[in-house]
This record gives C-alpha cells, sequence and structure tokens, in this order.
C-alpha cells in the first residue's frame, strides 16, 4: 500500500512539473483565456486549459497550484477538485492511479517470480534428464565391460588369447 502511494504521488510530482514547466515557459497562446475568467461558466470550458482546475461547490476556475503536488485543502478540497475532466473528482483521481501502479508493481512482481521460478524447474528437469542419460551409460558400459571379461575367460579357456592384441596371429 505504501509504495502504491508513493507511486501515485511520484506520478502526481512528475504532472505537477510538467505543467509547471509548461506554466512557466509558455505564455498563453492567443486562443487561451486565463483559468479566473473561466470561473462561473462550467466545468468543461474550465478545463480546456490543461493548467486551470475547477472547485465545484463555488464553481471557480482557478490555475492549478503547480508548487503543490496537490492543490491545498484551503483552496479546493480534494474531493470536490477536478482536473483534467468533470466527472471525477481529484480524491478519486488519485486512488485510482495508485490502484493501478499497485496492480502494475505487484503483476510485475509476480511475473518477475514466476520467470525465475519456472528457470529453476527447467533447469531441475535439465539436470535429472542429464543424470538419467549418465546412469543409462554407465550402465551400457558396465555391460560392455562385463561382457569383454566373459569373452576374454573363453578365448583364455581355448586357447586363443593373445598376449599383445596387436601383433600378428602366427600359424601353429
Amino acid at each position: 500500500m505504501w509504495s502504491s502511494d508513493r507511486t501515485s504521488v511520484v506520478l502526481l510530482v512528475f504532472f505537477a512539473s510538467i505543467l509547471s514547466s509548461d506554466a512557466q515557459t509558455s505564455t498563453p497562446a492567443p486562443g487561451q483565456v486565463a483559468c479566473a475568467l473561466r470561473s462561473n461558466i462550467s466545468c468543461d470550458e474550465c478545463l480546456k486549459n490543461v493548467t486551470c482546475l475547477w472547485c465545484n461547490p463555488t464553481s471557480q476556475c482557478m490555475d492549478y497550484p503547480a508548487s503543490n503536488i496537490l492543490p491545498p485543502r484551503s483552496l479546493c478540497p480534494l474531493n470536490d477538485a477536478r482536473w483534467g475532466v468533470c466527472w471525477v473528482n481529484f480524491q478519486i483521481l488519485i486512488i485510482t492511479m495508485s490502484v493501478l501502479a499497485g496492480i502494475l508493481l505487484i503483476s510485475i512482481l509476480v511475473c518477475c517470480i514466476c520467470c525465475c521460478k519456472c528457470e529453476r524447474i527447467g533447469n531441475k528437469r535439465e539436470d535429472a534428464k542429464m543424470e538419467q542419460q549418465t546412469r543409462v551409460r554407465k550402465a551400457h558400459q558396465k555391460a560392455r565391460t562385463e561382457m569383454q571379461l566373459r569373452h576374454d575367460e573363453i578365448r583364455n579357456k581355448y586357447g586363443l588369447s593373445k598376449d599383445n592384441p596387436y601383433s600378428r596371429m602366427n600359424d601353429h
């Protein structure tokens, strides 16, 4: 919960810094009217300018206080403040962004855990397969060795054994 609240605050700071930099560096376009002049008209008219904040009970349109992350309660309570769209109050906007950020963080965490777990399972399977192959090879080698010993015993029994297996056979 704490990380999602921090995430929402970080997002709000980011948006506020964008707004404050736009407000400080740019002059209002000829078609844009100052926020205070849009008071007592309508929320939709006020929020056409992104730098404006609408306070519902007082029907006032005011400049968004970019120096603060959230508009102060003395200016307008969060549940009565509108920014961006008229049908979502600022408090619900903050809660929604916090929940979405929390869901995003949890889903990323779950994906990372699943990937690590699947990778470990894959390694265990691969290790077991390699161990099984090693056991099969050892069993084949043991069978071959036993068969070679039996053949050597038979050769010795019938006098067919040679001292040097690489020497030519002599006709005796």
